[in-house]
This record gives structure tokens, C-alpha cells and sequence, in this order.
């Protein structure tokens, strides 16, 4: 067991868990990773980071982003998650094969590392102040300086903060997910198919 110093910083991660409480009003669960709990200030709308990066060439103003290993992470206005099959629908995109989910109430997601503008102490402890390389980080962080819910995308006219309603989103993400599994499908250069000789 290891006690600390009346006074002594706390790790890392308690630090993270704590900034991500009080400045941004998140609610958080864990200690190594910290997670933050979707449904309460906030959904996620996840789909192939390749497939992302592709979107926000076409949506530049997207509400905060972030980045886990192979998956991008938009984060949305709460209820979206639930909205997102019958968007689908909607945009004929359902019986659509996409690789295109939601997380809502009852979800978490790996707490990004901080931003480069955040508090250096929320960086403490990671080997040169660092994110490993496998680490949630952000790509578009929250504005830790005003409210981040107004800048979600959310369904009829997006937020205040200038996001793109969730329809637009929804619609780019779709059409960035069947444009990367269309890719993925096709052949290599001089890769010959079955039959062919």
C-alpha cells in the first residue's frame, strides 16, 4: 500500500478524473484509463478514424473530436445515440452494411489525454508529459474555457457553437464509411481475381 504526503499531488489519472468533473462538469468512472460516462453530458458517434479524417475534410466544424487507435469519436448532443438508426433510415442508408454506432446512457469511452492548452499537472506522470501511443487523445478537445454542450451536433439546427446539425453529420459519416469499405473491397493493383487467368 502507498501512502501519500498530506498535500502531494495526486496521480495522473485522479488529476485527469477530477479536471474532467469540475471544468467540464463530465462525469467519470475508473482510474487507469479514466472513462468518461456517455448519456449525461454527452453521446458518441463512432465510426473508422479513416473514415473520419475523410469526414472532417468535409465537415471542418464537427463539435470536439477525439482518437482511440483505429476509431474516431465525435461527440454528440445527448439522445443522439438513440436517434442514429432512424437517421439511417431516414437517409436511406438503413440495410446498409457501415461501420457507424452510437454510444449513449449507460456507455463510456476512454477519457482523451489532455489537450496541449489544458493544465500541465493533468499530463503529470506520463513519461515526458505525455500520451502512450495506444491513448484516446483529441483531435478538436472541448473548450474547457465555455460550455461544450451548445457546440454538439444535435438534430434541427445544430448548437450555438456553430456545429453542424446532426443530420449533415450523420449524412457525411454515412457516406465516409460505404466510400472506405468500397475501398477496402476493391483489389490491389495487379491482384488477380477468382477466374481469372
Amino acid at each position: 500500500m502507498i501512502l501519500r504526503a498530506h498535500g502531494a499531488e495526486p496521480s495522473a489519472p485522479a488529476a485527469r478524473s477530477r479536471w474532467y468533473e469540475r471544468e467540464l462538469g463530465w462525469p467519470t468512472a475508473g482510474s487507469d484509463p479514466v472513462e468518461l460516462l456517455t448519456g449525461v453530458a454527452f453521446d458518441v458517434i463512432e465510426l473508422p478514424a479513416v473514415a473520419g479524417f475523410a469526414m472532417l475534410r468535409r465537415v471542418p466544424r464537427t463539435g470536439p473530436v477525439a482518437v482511440e487507435g483505429a476509431w474516431m469519436r465525435l461527440l454528440v448532443a445527448v439522445g443522439s445515440a438513440d436517434e442514429l438508426p432512424g437517421l439511417l433510415d431516414w437517409l436511406e442508408w438503413g440495410g446498409v452494411s457501415l461501420d457507424l454506432g452510437a454510444i449513449g446512457a449507460g456507455g463510456r469511452i476512454t477519457a482523451p489525454c489532455p489537450a496541449r492548452s489544458w493544465p500541465p499537472s493533468l499530463a503529470a506522470g506520463a513519461p515526458g508529459g505525455r500520451c502512450p501511443q495506444e491513448a484516446a487523445v483529441w483531435l478538436r478537445p472541448p473548450d474547457a474555457k465555455g460550455e461544450v454542450e451548445p457546440t454538439l451536433p444535435r438534430a434541427g439546427f445544430g448548437g450555438d457553437g456553430g456545429a453542424p446539425d446532426l443530420v449533415r453529420l450523420v449524412s457525411t459519416a454515412a457516406t465516409e464509411c460505404h466510400r472506405a469499405r468500397l475501398v477496402r473491397a476493391l483489389p490491389l493493383p495487379r491482384q488477380r481475381r477468382a477466374g481469372e487467368g
